[in-house]
């Protein structure tokens, strides 16, 4: 029965009050708390009308009631911990790093000193000075292989594997990659404990997660946490898409294993965004299934393939999509092709918005490098891209990297002459064949939507809208039949970039 019905039904009301208020405070106290010894039910019994607990039943619906309880409990991790440990390893490193040779200075000297110049030595004069470093890994084949990170063992002289039965190695590398910031390493060891593997595709936001490694130095200590993102895609160029979580990882732990709550090794432990350099709640893994294919590959060959596309791309915000007449800012927006690569001789063309590859949307530009990236060069997929307001679809038939082209965004773009707030001219014969373009107009002043956007004088503008701009005139038509944006391609120095410019 809700407050309203009571109040609409005085009489009613009045009785249930008056009923309510015969129930002794005990039993009402032994029906709201769950401590157990309260009064025996029989002595209830002995002092209370016979229909006092069932009108205590028929309390007004208004008295808000408790959430329930899940009965869910957190997880013991001690299980998972005690069966694949012992598969986790300690990895010392020793390297050298050049120093220049010189004198100790003495306490209180700085370089503002006149006698600094005395002690300084001959720089020159450089030698080998001795560092070490460490990190974690787990084995992955009983006959002696280990994962690591790439940074971990990068420019060793000597690597340690250390197990947690105290046995030490010394390890071979057999390849690294520190596009993947994965490595393989093999220590002459037989029947030794292993991870069991999972996938990081079956991986669910906010599901429990641990990492084992040494933090710090301190071997095989334990941390949970939480997956707190998948497919994050790190501004460093690299063609990982990241498992992000919270769990606590420090400088030690990079190499170590991150389990599920089944006991699989979903991720590889190595980066963390942090300003103090240590743990801030934000750590990176490398999904399991990218870092078997590099491991793989550096086994068989001793490095790895990559496929290429053979563009320049920049991000997609909202000003731009709404000048290409998208109605969301996601895909990659290829800002200039290659002569002959890939996506030239497929058909794709400077000012296309990629969409998806092999059926994959492309959410941000960021994802296309690594959706291409771990592919097989030679093999063929399918682009989709959005070309003068509709979408079409290209087989490609990739090639294999050689160096990542990716081009610079600006920063707050915008932008109009008037309207827009450009002073230009046309490109002479020899500025367009110096440049290999057909038309084009020379900026020679900026002003107003043009310079918020970030357009200089001495750039170039090569389109507008997707249509190629050859004469003044042509500029002037796009630009009074756009509404409230418009995209210009731009050419500084050797970079072609799209500026979304707001128009006034």
């Amino acid at each position: 029965m809700s407050i309203q019905t009571s109040i609409r039904k005085p009489l009613v009301a009045a009785v249930l009050g008056a009923l309510v208020a015969a129930v002794p405070l005990s039993t009402l106290l032994a029906r709201q708390s769950p401590v157990r010894d309260v009064m025996p039910v029989s002595s209830v019994a002995t002092t209370t009308a016979p229909s006092a607990p069932v009108v205590a039943d028929a309390l007004p619906a208004a008295v808000a009631a408790p959430l329930p309880r899940t009965g869910v409990q957190l997880p013991d991790f001690s299980a998972l911990v005690e069966r694949y440990g012992p598969a986790v390893v300690n990895i010392q490193v020793k390297s050298t790093v050049k120093t220049a040779g010189g004198l100790q200075l003495p306490p209180g000297m700085s370089q503002d000193d006149p006698f600094f110049r005395f002690f300084q030595g001959d720089p020159r004069q450089q030698r080998d000075m001795p560092t070490r470093g460490e990190g974690s890994g787990f084995i992955v084949d009983a006959n002696g292989i280990v994962l690591t990170n790439a940074h971990v063992v990068q420019d060793a002289k000597e690597v340690t594997v250390k197990l947690t039965d105290k046995r030490e190695f010394t390890a071979k590398v057999l390849g690294s990659d520190q596009k993947s910031d994965v490595a393989v390493l093999k220590i002459d060891a037989k029947n030794l404990p292993t991870v069991r593997l999972g996938d990081p595709s079956k991986v669910k936001v906010g599901e429990w997660v641990v990492a084992i490694g040494a933090p710090f130095g301190f071997e095989n200590s334990v941390t949970q946490g939480i997956v707190s993102a998948k497919g994050r895609v790190l501004p460093d160029g690299s063609y990982v898409p990241f498992l992000q979580t919270d769990v606590a990882i420090n400088p030690g732990n990079s190499g170590g294993p991150l389990f599920n709550l089944d006991g699989e090794v979903i991720g590889i432990n190595s980066q963390i965004y942090s300003r103090s350099g240590g743990y801030q709640g934000v750590s990176f893994s490398i999904p399991m299934d990218v870092a078997m294919n590099v491991a793989d590959q550096l086994r068989d060959s001793g490095h790895v393939s990559r496929a290429r596309l053979g563009v320049t791309i920049q991000s997609l915000d909202q000003g731009l999509a709404q000048s290409f007449g998208l109605d969301t800012a996601k895909g990659a927006l290829v800002a200039s092709v290659e002569k002959d690569s890939p996506a030239d001789k497929a058909g794709i063309e400077a000012g296309d918005i990629i969409l998806s590859v092999g059926g994959q949307s492309i959410a941000d530009s960021s994802e296309l490098p690594v959706k291409i990236a771990s592919r097989q060069p030679g093999s063929k997929v399918d682009v989709e891209v959005w070309r003068k307001s509709r979408k079409q679809s290209l087989s490609v038939k990739l090639g294999e990297m050689d160096a990542p082209r990716t081009a610079a965004t600006q920063g707050d773009q915008g932008a109009d002459s008037g309207r827009l707030g450009l002073a230009v001219r046309p490109l002479t014969g020899d500025e367009q064949r110096e440049l290999e373009t057909q038309g084009g107009l020379l900026v020679q002043q900026v002003g107003g939507a043009a310079a918020e956007a970030g357009i200089q004088p001495g750039d170039v503008v090569l389109s507008a809208n997707g249509q190629p701009i050859r004469s003044v005139d042509d500029l002037k038509s796009i630009v009074a039949k756009s509404q409230n944006h418009i995209a210009l391609l731009m050419q500084r120095g050797d970079t072609r970039l799209f500026v979304p410019v707001e128009l006034g």
